[in-house]
């Protein structure tokens, strides 16, 4: 159990200073005077004065390097709910968009729990605030974390109630944002109240387990950088990261609790001033140690869904212990600490002001377009029960995501467990109801199949195909379950009438019914591209130069399409080399044995 520290103006005006120096310091001080004022005589339940909280919730936002206009709003946050002033007070004193941002916060706050029916139209107000301002489920988000610091002062059906909450629908909601500090404190700190038993169970078994880890890795650390040195590669940091325990907790029950087979109990971070050096440094992580097979992961080349980006590798270090390490740049650090946070933070650096001066800030639709999904899904779902709802939203959006790809290289993201029906209908409507078969990497599998991170799928139509009720034990969204009983339901209501069928025509469809073939390959001939030195990393061969074996190649690190290997004189190639420098990596055959 977390106490909730108490955090002053000057600490935080030394955060917001330390991030963002050209902050403006003024509207935020103005914004604490007023706080404080309207919250003057308050007490939480902790008997601690209550401004201590918004101070701690913009802190939070501080440390995300967010701007100022967030952090007065954090300040604010509770003003409208809590004391006599208004949102119009809080218009005349900061103007139109800080105001905006109060009032939306204000509205997630006036429905208090009062079963599963008031915490489903809850969760519908915050999800269409998200929508309007992605700001104001960052301030949420920040407050939740904070009211879980002082939960052990409220009765204990609120704080299970509250924890579980927190666990279910706030910390994949971190998650989804790509907000990885964040949903390992909102878990750790609800993981108390929701299993308390095991919770303390856990702490007493790996805490030594955690010591004898870091001490192992501190003899690690001069070895890498001694290694490291000899290639001209001058890391930024190494530092520990030791598993926050409710991931610990769930990754343990996948593995009967044993241990033993978690390899990142702690893990080595290695971050490096750029891309090239990332992959040059798993090299001599390879040339060092023998890496376990399966286990490299490239997240920078594949991105997780919520951006996440960075190479993964698990060795048999010395002593023959098992140890995982993480390459990364500082701005994939950032971006993993922070999520789509980081984004406007290096956004600002770029120099598009621009786009920070906008009165409202929409979710960027490349970075997160399932938002955009979710509210849409919101209005198809409005007739269900709230225990539905619920159980729909975690599976739909929340649950563990893959991503997979079209033929054209769009990536669409899925519940884990998908199949090819849901791939469909997250498509088209149309191109799921007709959905005939499928091609997952060139080879034709079955509809049922559970679709894997890096898919590339072509889906099959047939014009006079309609969806059978035998798809709804195979798909996982919801999406494409409610796709597929309107038509089953639709047809059976046409059914009697004999000269109708369940699908009279061919509508029009925003995209083309039938996918084509893909502009990027993937390699499945034997010979083998390694890259940056290392086998079993993911690629597809560039198109537009086609390369075979015995070619000189270089591959470009795409943003979220794997690597693309190029012939070293496609002009196509020369021109990503001219514009992306840092995005190109050393790529050549793997020599056959004799």
């Amino acid at each position: 159990m977390t106490m909730a520290m108490t955090i002053t103006l000057n600490n935080l005006l030394g955060r917001v200073k330390k991030n963002n120096p050209s902050a403006n310091l003024e509207l935020i001080k103005k914004a604490y005077d007023f706080a404080d004022g309207a919250h003057q005589g308050q007490k939480r339940m902790s008997g601690a004065d209550y401004i201590n909280h918004p101070l701690a919730t913009a802190y939070h936002l501080a440390k995300m390097k967010l701007n100022s206009t967030t952090i007065a709003a954090a300040l604010l946050h509770d003003v409208v709910d809590d004391t006599p002033l208004s949102n119009e007070d809080i218009k005349r004193e900061f103007g139109r968009e800080i105001a905006f941002l109060v009032e939306n916060i204000s509205k997630l706050g006036k429905i208090k729990y009062r079963g599963v029916g008031r915490q489903v139209e809850n969760l519908r107000k915050l999800f269409l605030a998200m929508a309007k301002d992605i700001r104001v489920i960052l301030i949420k988000l920040c407050d939740r974390a904070d009211n879980l610091k002082s939960l052990n002062y409220l009765p204990e059906n609120k704080q299970r109630r509250i924890a579980q909450e927190s666990l279910e629908i706030y910390a994949p909601l971190a998650n989804r944002l790509g907000m990885g500090e964040l949903k390992g404190q909102l878990e750790d700190l609800a993981f108390y109240y929701v299993y308390p038993k095991e919770c303390q169970e856990l702490k007493e078994s790996v805490k030594e387990k955690y010591q004898q880890r870091q001490e192992y890795l501190r003899r690690i650390k001069p070895i890498i950088e001694k290694e490291l040195k000899k290639e001209n590669i001058k890391p930024i940091e190494i530092q520990f990261r030791a598993k926050h325990y409710y991931s610990l907790y769930k990754k343990l029950k996948r593995y009967d609790n044993d241990l033993n087979k978690i390899y990142d109990l702690v893990a080595l971070r290695i971050i490096v001033g750029n891309i090239e050096d990332c992959y040059k440094t798993l090299g001599i992580l390879h040339k060092l140690w023998r890496p376990l097979p399966g286990r490299i992961k490239d997240y920078i080349a594949l991105p997780k869904p919520n951006g996440y980006q960075s190479l993964h590798t698990t060795v048999f270090c010395i002593q023959g212990e098992i140890v995982e390490f993480q390459i990364k740049t500082p701005e994939m650090h950032q971006k993993a600490e922070f999520g789509i946070a980081a984004h406007w933070y290096y956004s600002e650096q770029k120099g598009l002001k621009a786009y920070l001066k906008r009165k409202i800030i929409k979710p960027p639709e490349d970075k997160l377009n399932w938002i955009k999904q979710l509210t849409q899904w919101q209005e198809e779902t409005k007739g269900i029960l709230p225990e539905k709802y619920l159980e729909s939203l975690k599976i739909d959006f929340f649950n563990n995501r893959i991503f997979v790809f079209t033929p054209k290289g769009d990536v669409i993201d899925l519940p884990e467990g998908a199949t090819p029906i849901d791939f469909a209908y997250a498509i088209h409507t149309e191109i799921g109801n007709r959905c005939n078969g499928a091609k997952i990497n060139g080879k034709l599998e079955s509809l049922s199949s559970k679709l894997h991170n890096g898919d590339l799928i072509e889906i099959m139509i047939d014009k006079n195909k309609k969806p059978s009720s035998d798809w709804l034990k195979l798909v996982k969204t919801n999406l494409a379950r409610s796709h597929i009983r309107k038509v089953l339901e639709k047809y059976q209501q046409e059914l009697p009438k004999k000269e109708l069928k369940p699908i009279q025509k061919e509508p029009s469809l925003s995209r083309p019914p039938l996918i084509k073939k893909p502009l990027l390959k993937t390699e499945v001939a034997s010979s083998k591209i390694i890259l940056a030195g290392q086998s079993g990393l993911f690629y597809r061969l560039a198109q537009c130069c086609s390369p075979q074996p015995g070619d000189k190649i270089k591959a470009y690190i795409t943003k979220n399409k794997g690597a693309s290997i190029h012939q070293i004189n496609c002009p196509n190639f020369q021109n990503l080399k001219r514009k992306w420098p840092q995005r190109i990596i050393d790529a050549c055959w793997e020599k056959k044995n004799d």
